[in-house]
Order: structure tokens, then C-alpha cells, then sequence
């Protein structure tokens, strides 16, 4: 799933070439995609790029429509990849029989942006917005606060996981903190030192001053390493520099023992028993109890 840091990257390299980019034509391919009715894609029929911006794992692209299809308006194109979605910029148009493409944004000068979706679920989506009413919208107005780029305050983020519930769980909670999802949790809870098995309510504010520590140098460091790595075209799949996650099975980089995991449904969660858990080890959720 793409987070904070391949949302980010994502948005900086695209938008620096696509701003002031004119949209040509606007149209989903995927029946189920658009999330929003008014206004109608077709409004971006000669609108403007002016930029794009993230929001938690979520993109805003912003738009100047003022094209035939309607009067003159600033429009905010929200886009959220969900688990399998990619946004790519192409230098031509997607071919007729491309299954994977959601959202085309057809451009002026022949390229274009697509929302790709990777895999049978189709859930990646879309939402046209005006300015006017970027604030009241549901998505945005639930997400708690940004990740990084600025250090979560270790006060305000022990106050944020209070509840008596996992901190793997409580961080990839987007209406706690925006951004973080199941492969970075592992990668920040293994530099926190913590296990991933801790109830919010039992953070101590040391504990949560390591985490925001943990939080924002892990995050800060993908996003170097793909500012250093990548450029433009994207590729469908980005190399991640996970140490923990994943890598269940092999040593831990920090101390040598074998990293273990617990297997979920639909992920894994991945640690370090001599670094987060002390010595205890959780093979399998349906046969061992929780550690505290």
C-alpha cells in the first residue's frame, strides 16, 4: 500500500512537471471510481494543473477550470490510491485495452496523468471538489494530524494513542495520525524500540518521545532515499527501503536476531523479539496470547 513517503515523492516529482499543465480531456474508465457527481469531470476540459500536494496518504491536485464546459472555478481533485492504486504520468495515451487504468487525465501536450489500480478489488477513487468546499469534505475533515514532515509533539502524540488498543493499530489509524500505514508501522515501532503488542494507554512520555523520534526519522529517510533514487516515470512498483518489514525470517539489522511475524488476514506485521518485545516471541496469533 502506498503511504506518507510514496505519496509524497509521488507528488513532488509529477507535480514539478505537471504544473501549469492544460487537462485536454477528463474520463473514468473505471465505473466506480468518481466519488463525487458535482461538478462533473468534464469541467476539467481546459483547466489548469497549478500543483499537487499530499494530505496524509491522499493527493490534492489543484486545478483553475475555465474551460467551455463551464464558468471559471478553482477545483481540488482529491485521489486516494487505497491498497493498489498508482499514479503515473505517461507520455501517451493509454492503450484501448489498459484494464488497469481508472482515471485518465488527458493533457494538452500529449502525456497523460493516470490513476491506475493494480490487482481485482478496485477500490482506488476520486473526488472533484470546488475550493469553496475543500473544508467540509468527510475525508479530509476525519484525517488526524500530518506525520511528518514536522516532529509530532511526544505529549501530544502519547494523548493522540491513549486508548487501550495496539500502537500498530492506533498508528495506521488515519484519524490519529495521517499517513503512516502497515509497512512503516513496523519500520517506526522496530527504531522506537517498541513492540507493536503496547496499548496506547500504557505509553509512558519517554516511550512516546522515542516514537515521535521514530517517526519522524523513518519517514524523513524514505523520502531522501527516494529523492535520490527515482525519477520520472514512476515504476508500478517503488523500492521501498523496509529493514524490518517483510523480512520475517531474516536477521535484524540492529541486533542479529531473526525477525519474526504475526500473519493477519490481509498483512503481516513484522518484529524484532530481543529489541521489541523482550525475548517473547508471537508465531501465531491464534495460538498464543497477546503480548502486552
Amino acid at each position: 500500500m502506498p503511504e506518507l513517503p510514496e505519496v509524497e515523492i509521488t507528488a513532488r516529482l509529477i507535480g514539478a512537471t505537471l504544473a501549469g499543465a492544460v487537462i485536454e480531456s477528463a474520463t473514468a474508465p473505471g465505473i466506480n471510481a468518481v466519488k463525487s457527481f458535482d461538478p462533473p469531470l468534464t469541467v476539467l476540459a481546459g483547466a489548469e494543473v497549478l500543483a499537487i500536494r499530499r494530505r496524509g496518504k491522499l493527493f490534492l491536485i489543484d486545478l483553475h477550470a475555465g474551460g467551455p464546459a463551464g464558468p471559471p472555478a478553482d477545483l481540488t481533485l482529491v485521489v486516494h490510491l487505497m491498497s493498489a492504486g498508482r499514479l503515473q504520468l505517461f507520455d501517451r495515451p493509454a492503450a484501448p485495452r489498459d484494464r488497469s487504468s481508472r482515471v485518465l487525465l488527458r493533457l494538452a501536450d500529449g502525456r497523460e496523468l493516470r490513476l491506475r489500480e493494480f490487482g481485482t478489488r478496485q477500490q482506488a477513487w476520486v473526488k472533484l471538489i470546488r475550493n469553496s468546499e475543500l473544508g467540509r469534505d468527510e475525508t479530509l475533515q476525519a484525517l488526524g494530524p500530518e506525520a511528518w514532515p514536522d516532529t509530532l509533539e511526544p505529549e501530544a502524540l502519547r494523548a493522540a494513542l491513549r486508548e487501550p488498543r495496539p500502537v500498530h493499530a492506533a498508528l495506521r489509524d488515519q484519524h490519529v495520525i495521517a499517513g503512516i500505514g502497515r509497512s512503516w508501522v513496523d519500520e517506526i515501532l522496530h527504531a522506537a524500540r517498541l513492540s507493536p503488542f503496547k496499548r496506547g494507554s500504557d505509553l509512558t512520555l519517554e516511550e512516546a518521545a522515542l516514537l515521535a523520534d521514530a517517526i519522524h526519522e523513518c519517514l524523513g529517510r524514505a523520502v531522501a532515499h527516494y529523492e535520490r533514487e527515482l525519477a520520472l516515470p514512476l515504476p508500478d512498483k517503488l523500492p521501498m527501503p523496509l529493514a524490518v518489514h517483510r523480512r520475517n525470517g531474516e536477521p535484524c539489522p540492529r541486533c542479529a536476531t531473526t525477525i519474526e511475524a504475526v500473519f493477519y488476514e490481509e498483512h503481516v506485521m513484522c518484529y524484532c523479539p530481543t529489541c521489541q518485545t523482550g525475548g517473547r516471541v508471537l508465531k501465531d496469533r491464534r495460538l498464543s496470547r497477546l503480548l502486552k
